[in-house]
């Protein structure tokens, strides 16, 4: 019999446990899981809305417990922390953190599923009481415990990418005064800045202060020791809460340690079956290894669920005996903050530029709906297409209810490698109260293919 061992309890360890186990039996596979938190198998994308109120009960947000993945046959083991992988001597330690002691465990199979950490600078007063990071759900229960004791009603975010501007919603549903802190001209660097415009503009609509181009230089507190504002270059805000949306990294320091492989983005290296390079048992996924970009081919890293239960399932398949592999991604991402959608898929400019790829850009102004239709909202879709070519290198969406999802339409031309030329004559459905007679992708993808013309 041999031996899997997965660090990591949440999105990727898990499925890889799952997955290994259904097509192999406890007689002929042990799996060994370790876990340093106190959940598993949970739905971290989910926290903002939970600390929000849209989302009732913490449980909610757990697809399955500890109990569950043992009834399962997982010997999974709670608050226990890997400290160390002996990959010569094909081994981890492990320290439990109730009780402090340390074991070495063998295996035959190893999983790295070991996430992501929030980005937290170095900043004088950046871990004083009431300053958050929302990573885990235990992250977001003591955020909300912070926000029944505070004193006041003013909330500061720090940075404005998804996490921030989905924790400004929550915090704006929570009757907080809040101002979103960022050091780029525009919300959501993920867009480009003509269109990080338009959520700018949505998120001050909705009563939240947007501050940009700012650096803060210090996080400020009273004479009880709590948070009490966030510094700037040249101003002061007040805080009663500080909630931190400055992106993450990945959570490599075990493998580094451990000599394995690290990308220029830390993420750690693997092959389509997400095998570590170079180590034939090692196994790796989620949020902490680099993925392959299939639009501009280079190595990324991106912290999605979506990516960590594909990469869980295509290792817990490998290991128990199957063949699977995952391509690669195109970047696909949508949020929302109140009622504006946000939603992008492939490369904005400067991946293209970077990419060392020449391109053409057009703008429309559409309408979810068929004009006529109760209902119908306005959205703008931007999209990058090759120059010469035509092919679709990118789509950018932010528009009211029925703008977000119509961005898979971009991800699947993506992922097919289609020209704009060719996006024109997909069949999409088509009724009054859905869409357009011509779907504002549809709209966009004309409107390329005459850019593309026009240009060479």
């Amino acid at each position: 019999m041999s031996r899997l061992v997965v660090i990591g309890g949440d999105a990727a360890g898990m499925s890889a446990a799952s997955q290994a186990r259904r097509l192999r039996t406890p007689g002929e596979l042990e799996i060994v899981a370790f876990e340093r938190g106190r959940f598993t198998s949970y739905s971290a994308c989910g926290i903002p809305y939970w600390v929000g109120g849209e989302v009732p009960d913490r449980d909610d947000l757990v697809a399955r417990t500890p109990e569950e993945h043992r009834a399962r046959g997982i010997d999974l083991r709670m608050r226990t922390e890997v400290t160390a992988v002996d990959v010569a001597g094909g081994r981890v330690r492990a320290r439990d953190l109730g009780s402090g002691a340390e074991s070495w465990t063998s295996y035959d199979h190893l999983v790295i599923a070991t996430g992501a950490r929030p980005v937290r600078p170095e900043l004088p007063g950046i871990d004083a009481p009431g300053v958050h990071g929302v990573q885990t759900l235990g992250d977001g229960q003591a955020l909300l415990d912070t926000l029944a004791h505070a004193r006041g009603r003013r909330a500061v975010v720090i940075g404005a990418g998804y996490i921030g501007v989905e924790m400004a919603e929550a915090l704006i549903n929570r009757g907080y005064q809040v101002t979103v802190v960022d050091r780029g001209p525009e919300p959501m660097a993920t867009l480009d800045p003509d269109m990080g415009r338009l959520v700018r503009r949505a998120m001050t609509g909705l009563g939240i202060t947007m501050v940009s181009d700012a650096e803060v230089t210090e996080v400020r507190t009273g004479a009880d020791g709590r948070v009490s504002a966030v510094v700037t270059g040249d101003a002061e805000y007040p805080a009663d809460v500080v909630v931190l949306g400055l992106g993450v990294r990945p959570e490599t320091a075990l493998a580094r340690d451990a000599g394995l492989p690290l990308g220029d983005h830390g993420g750690l290296l693997t092959d389509r079956t997400m095998r570590v390079r170079g180590h034939e048992n090692i196994w790796a996924g989620g949020d902490c290894v680099e993925v392959l970009d299939l639009v501009s081919g280079q190595q990324r890293h991106i912290a999605l669920g979506t990516h960590a239960n594909k990469h869980g399932q295509i290792i817990g398949t490998n290991v128990g005996g199957g063949h699977a592999t995952f391509p690669g991604v195109v970047g696909t991402a949508v949020s929302k903050v109140c009622d504006l959608e946000i939603a992008r898929t492939g490369l904005r400019e400067k991946d293209a530029r970077r990419a060392g790829l020449e391109y053409v850009t057009v703008t429309v102004e559409s309408t979810s709906r068929a004009g006529y239709y109760p209902g119908a909202s306005p959205m703008t879709v931007k999209m990058l297409a090759e120059r010469g070519t035509g092919r679709l290198l990118g789509v950018q969406i932010v528009g009211r209810e029925g703008a977000g999802k119509r961005v898979d339409i971009a991800a699947v031309a993506l992922t097919a490698g289609m020209t704009v030329e060719r996006m024109t004559t997909l069949d999409l459905g088509y009724a009054p109260p859905f869409s357009p007679v011509w779907d504002p992708v549809l709209v966009a993808a004309r409107k390329a293919v005459r850019a593309v013309e026009q240009r060479g």
